[in-house]
């Protein structure tokens, strides 16, 4: 009886609060689960993770890859391999042998003719060889480098595909070949016959896609974006599949272990190719052609050149074009290489360089992952007496894929981050699990980006699917893995997964402080905006000497204008802060007095990130103001934190110095006087005096320099004229206050 479980999540932690608090991490689609690894596991259209088919290694090589597997009439397969240049023989028993080593190092396509013959074709230097009684005679020679592909028609002919110079050759015996098409491109990669019998030829650089009804003769059936048309399969209805790669190839690097050329100072390549096991197949990069050279060509050695890849590009398709010659885009990857084609049962299988995988494609964009080899390519695929069998690369092996699923399978999630030290919480799912079948899980966790030996051990088994309790340790990065199995060829289906955890809550920031000055001018009275210019400075204060003389007044004359204050100064305190978890914050606004030792609060509950504080609250001295951040409206009060900064002084220094003056000496023309400046909270700046309402002139101090909260000045005048005179002296403290005093000389 099928049961479906559900996900319940919850930890016993507060609840979840809009910026902070607990969070999943949830797997519950095809393209979250493809990021994983499959071992015995399969993923279906649907985005369900089932056991995988049955797979088993029937045949490993001592070589990093299978490039060619054909199969005789018997079940015998024969397989091409590289570096070495052998042709391995595997019965149906599962006996091996090695049938032939060529000289040439790869041995890239394989055939079979009517009468069970075998055929190798072998680069660079290509030539094909035919292989009887474990013996090889060289059945013709085309002149290219390269040979990339065998096909057999109907009558016997034998086609052979050509590099570096996208020739076809048609070969009816032994040493007698003719040219039957150019393609004009630099590789024939691909050949196959569609259900009219006409040769079908897929190239590379450019992807063009060849139909040749005849020598000379041929129509494009399909000119890919992609640069290489890589495998071809022809269907009954007279539609093809293609398969195109290399889209995100942007340098192929120049490997192979020999290549022809001429001596190695003067040998230019007709074009370079990478044969790497690693890769996963051969990689091709045209280059300007020289004139082949009458001259035998030594053996030239080429080191190996990394193959640079562009991320977020289509890398590979597979299409189908239908008789009418339409074309339909089927599947495309831009982390998958399409490497081989097959259609069984109406159905279209495709191997990929992701782990050795093989899909199953029924519906356009929805491709199954039949099963993953863990191989680093599947290269060839082709159907076997008893299954599927797949040729890999890096180790150059040939599985068996079974119609009847696994006993038993794992899947390992993709590492999860969750961007700090997280608490975690319970693991729930969603499966199917019909009777006599068995889903467990899990868990590992660690600091590291990639699992390594600094990771915890796998903790589990987790069984309960409404949530289990994950008891790996705190870390920033987790990974779960889910044991399948089966029993009487059923299997549990996995549906979603989904994590909850608890990351550590970060501390808010308070990045900095500012504190300024801020004037508001004060309304004047009607009766001075017409003769009274408002300023938003602070306004001066003036200290009139003993000297002065001041004006008469009586109860009922005329009453003094008294010029309003015209600014009032205010403190503004300004604060910038960053929460990484986007939480709330709060604040707390402190000061304190030099000299000093405790804090004083003028405020907490601030939700602002400003505050303006009246100047007059705080005498004339030095000060420091702090600002506490607290995430407190985000969090359990258990969980909370804080951050602050405290600023630089701050002067605060609104009163003006004092001035005092003496009576003046006179002698003559010439006056002199001594004005003495003292300030109570900041060193003195500058000092001027004005005669009669008239310019500004500065003022030394008695010391030659002005520094000092005390200072004396020395005015001197010479010329002035009879009658009396008003002489103001001004000085600045550094807070710019200016005071000011009067000497009257008559």
């Amino acid at each position: 009886m099928r049961a479906w479980t559900w996900i319940l999540l919850t930890l016993a932690l507060a609840p979840r609060l809009p910026a902070a608090g607990t969070q999943t991490w949830e797997m519950n689609t095809y393209a979250d689960f493809l990021k994983g690894k499959f071992d015995g596991v399969s993923l279906t259209r649907e985005g369900r993770l089932r056991l995988a088919p049955k797979i088993e290694s029937i045949f490993t090589s001592d070589q990093p890859a299978i490039w060619t597997v054909v199969r005789a009439a018997d079940g015998t397969l024969y397989l091409g391999t590289g570096h070495r240049g052998r042709v391995y023989r595997v019965s149906p028993s599962g006996e091996s042998s090695i049938v032939w080593t060529a000289d040439e190092p790869e041995v890239f396509a394989l055939a079979l003719d009517a009468q069970g013959r075998l055929y190798a074709a072998t680069s660079p230097k290509g030539k094909v060889y035919r292989i009887e009684h474990g013996k090889a005679e060289e059945y013709f020679d085309p002149g290219a480098t390269y040979i990339w592909s065998l096909a057999f028609d109907k009558t016997g002919a034998l086609y052979v595909g050509t590099g570096d110079e996208g020739k076809i050759f048609r070969v009816e015996e032994a040493g007698k070949g003719e040219l039957y098409y150019d393609t004009g491109q630099i590789h024939v990669t691909a050949l196959a016959f569609d259900a009219q019998g006409r040769l079908v030829a897929g190239t590379e650089p450019n992807g063009i896609l060849y139909r040749i009804s005849a020598k000379d003769k041929a129509f494009v059936l399909y000119d890919a974006n992609l640069p290489e048309i890589r495998a071809l399969a022809p269907m009954k209805d007279g539609s093809l599949y293609a398969a195109a790669m290399g889209g995100s190839v942007s340098r192929r690097a120049a490997v192979a272990t020999t290549m022809a050329g001429k001596a190695a100072s003067q040998a230019v390549a007709h074009t370079s190719i990478t044969v790497s096991a690693s890769q996963g197949g051969v990689e091709i990069q045209p280059q300007a052609k020289q004139a082949k050279p009458a001259a035998p060509k030594p053996m030239v050695t080429v080191p190996a050149v990394p193959v640079v890849e562009i991320s977020g590009v289509e890398k590979s398709a597979v299409y189908r074009i239908y008789p009418d010659n339409t074309v339909e885009k089927l599947w495309s990857s831009k982390e998958e290489n399409a490497y081989d084609l097959l259609v069984k049962d109406g159905r279209l299988l495709f191997t990929t360089d992701e782990k050795g995988r093989l899909y199953q494609l029924e519906d356009r964009d929805k491709a199954t992952l039949l099963v993953q080899t863990n191989e680093e390519e599947a290269i060839r695929l082709l159907e076997g007496s008893d299954g599927l069998l797949v040729a890999t690369g890096n180790m150059g092996k040939i599985y068996r894929v079974a119609r009847e699923p696994a006993p038993e399978g794992v899947y390992e999630a993709p590492v999860h981050d969750a961007s700090r030290v997280a608490r975690w919480g319970k693991l729930s799912w969603r499966a199917e699990l019909p009777e006599g079948t068995e889903l467990v899980f899990e868990t590992r966790s660690g600091n590291s980006a990639r699992p390594d030996a600094t990771w915890s051990e796998w903790a589990g088994p987790l069984r309960d699917p409404e949530g289990s309790q994950v008891t790996s340790p705190n870390a920033r990065f987790i990974q779960w893995r889910a044991r399948f199995r089966s029993a009487d060829g059923r299997t549990p289906e996995l549906e979603s997964v989904t994590l909850a955890y608890l990351p550590q809550n970060m501390a808010p920031k308070v990045i900095s402080i500012t504190v300024a000055s801020k004037a508001l001018t004060a309304k004047q009275p009607k009766a001075a905006t017409s003769t009274t210019q408002t300023s938003s400075t602070a306004a001066y204060s003036i200290t009139v000497t003993a000297s002065g003389e001041s004006g008469a007044s009586t109860v009922t004359g005329t009453a003094t204008q008294k010029l309003p204050k015209t600014a009032s100064e205010q403190i503004q305190i300004t604060w910038r802060t960053e929460d990484l978890d986007g939480d709330k914050l709060v604040y707390a606004l402190y000061f304190r007095g030099e000299g000093e030792r405790e804090w004083k609060k003028i405020r907490d509950g601030i939700e602002e990130t400003k505050y303006t504080l009246d100047s007059d609250a705080l005498a004339d001295g030095k000060y420091y103001f702090r600002v506490v951040a607290s995430d407190a409206p985000s969090n359990p009060a258990a969980s909370a934190r804080q951050g602050e900064r405290v600023s630089a002084p701050v002067l605060i220094d609104q009163t003006p110095p004092a001035l005092t003056a003496p009576e003046p000496e006179r002698e003559g023309p010439r006056v002199r006087f001594t004005v003495e400046a003292r300030d109570q909270a900041s060193p003195l700046r500058r000092c001027q005096y004005s005669v009669d309402a008239g310019p500004w002139t500065p003022l030394e101090a008695e010391d030659g320099i002005i520094d000092s909260k005390v200072e004396r000045f020395e005015v001197a005048l010479d010329g002035l004229g009879p009658g009396e005179h008003l002489i103001v002296v001004r000085a600045y403290d550094a807070a710019g206050n200016a005071g000011l005093v009067k000497v009257v000389v008559r």
